[in-house]
């Protein structure tokens, strides 16, 4: 039976995505499953997003059909998106209203849009306050609700040329569309739950199955491939060896030299550190220090800090040279200053508590404070980290990161 429910297509990037002119990351699948399908739900429509109505992520005829026929569509420009903005200026052009744009509040854009309006929303860190997320969910349904009660042109093409014509599709085409959409993104959406799912309970292998086949739906999707990497050398099959070589083959799609994704270059880092606890190769070390020294420049990452000042103590403990073993013990003290500062101004700020990684800001604090010998603030947040009940396998890395 036909879905009579009006239909809202959303044109936006998945995953993790860096704006390289502010550095900030901003969680797309976040936006999405926090604000923009509970509101678009919430007004009385069905949802779905762009990226899921083609199999490889392609601008094709179903793409062109959906952001001419859907009764709404929504644009995330955030981070400069090229294909969203050029989705967003196809729609433009082929429908006369009924069109939202939206961005994360921090981010920049290379081209002038402020003469149209753009509903905003903020990111504390990577990821969406509980706070601000039920904020802009309300207020975005209301947006909603609001634009289909006046008939109003928000195309800039349609405004200066009232007497353009819009093309149409049948129903029966774009019901078509819809169903084989919901497939793609369904399929999608469970390969990455059983992923996350089976990585919590440390099952790795199972996990990169998961992420293997969300990889082949998505090629191009970094977020995706960085978990996959990350299943990968933690499976350490069918050898620790050979796992972490094959994870550093994967990421190297994603050029982690000369990445501004902390993500990828924590990712090479800690493959690079392990590569050297294998083989104790100077190179290897070398390397992890280059990609956790890139990360934490470029964004003052605190898991790209916190591992390069490790890095820097165990370059210290295999240097001969005494000035040189100087210099180590130098930069790893002043790298756990830096990132002692940072993560307190992050603590005591006002919207610390709708953060959604405290778990590993207690640990990362913790950690620094041992090496500082801050030893009851450092007891303080161990024991922070803990009240939040973590997973055997954030457990372990937490030890691991304490011990090396």
């Amino acid at each position: 039976m036909t879905d009579t429910k009006k239909k809202c297509f959303v044109v936006m990037g998945f995953g993790k995505k860096t704006d390289y002119e502010t550095g900030k990351v901003v969680d797309l699948n976040e936006t999405y499953s926090e604000i923009i399908k509970p509101a678009v739900e919430a007004a009385g429509f069905n949802c779905f997003r762009a990226d899921e109505i083609s199999g490889c992520g392609k601008i094709d005829i179903p793409m062109y059909n959906m952001l001419l026929n859907a009764d709404l569509v929504i644009a995330d420009i955030s981070t400069g998106n090229v294909n969203a903005v050029y989705e967003l200026g196809v729609r433009h052009a082929l429908k006369r209203n009924r069109t939202i744009i939206m961005k994360e509040s921090d981010c920049k854009l290379s081209f002038d849009l402020n003469h149209i309006s753009t509903f905003n929303y903020r990111h504390l860190g990577e990821e969406i306050g509980a706070k601000e997320a039920r904020r802009a969910k309300t207020e975005l349904s209301e947006l909603i609700t609001n634009i289909f009660n006046v008939d109003e042109v928000d195309s800039p093409l349609y405004s200066f040329l009232p007497n353009l014509k819009m093309p149409i599709l049948t129903e029966e085409e774009i019901e078509e569309i819809i169903e084989d959409a919901n497939d793609i993104e369904n399929n999608l959406l469970t390969y990455i739950k059983q992923g996350e799912h089976y990585f919590k309970l440390s099952e790795f292998t199972k996990a990169v199955d998961n992420f293997k086949s969300a990889h082949e739906l998505r090629p191009n999707e970094s977020y995706i491939l960085q978990k996959l990497v990350l299943a990968t050398y933690k499976s350490k099959e069918p050898s620790e060896l050979e796992s972490l070589l094959t994870a550093r083959t994967l990421l190297s799609k994603l050029s982690p030299e000369i990445s501004n994704d902390p993500e990828t270059t924590g990712l090479a880092g800690a493959i690079q550190k392990r590569l050297w606890l294998l083989t104790k190769d100077p190179v290897q070390l070398d390397k992890a220090i280059e990609y956790y020294f890139r990360g934490f420049i470029i964004k003052k990452d605190y898991y790209n800090g916190e591992n390069l000042a490790a890095c820097f103590d165990l370059k210290c403990g295999v240097e001969s040279n005494s000035e040189q073993k100087t210099f180590y013990t130098i930069a790893a003290l002043k790298t756990r200053t830096t990132l002692y500062d940072l993560l307190s101004k992050l603590i005591n700020s006002s919207d610390f508590d709708d953060r959604h990684d405290k778990k590993w800001i207690y640990a990362t604090m913790a950690n620094i404070c041992f090496k500082l010998e801050y030893k009851e603030k450092a007891t303080d947040y161990e024991n922070l980290f803990y009240s939040m009940t973590p997973t055997q396998e954030e457990v372990e890395t937490y030890t691991q990161g304490k011990t090396t």
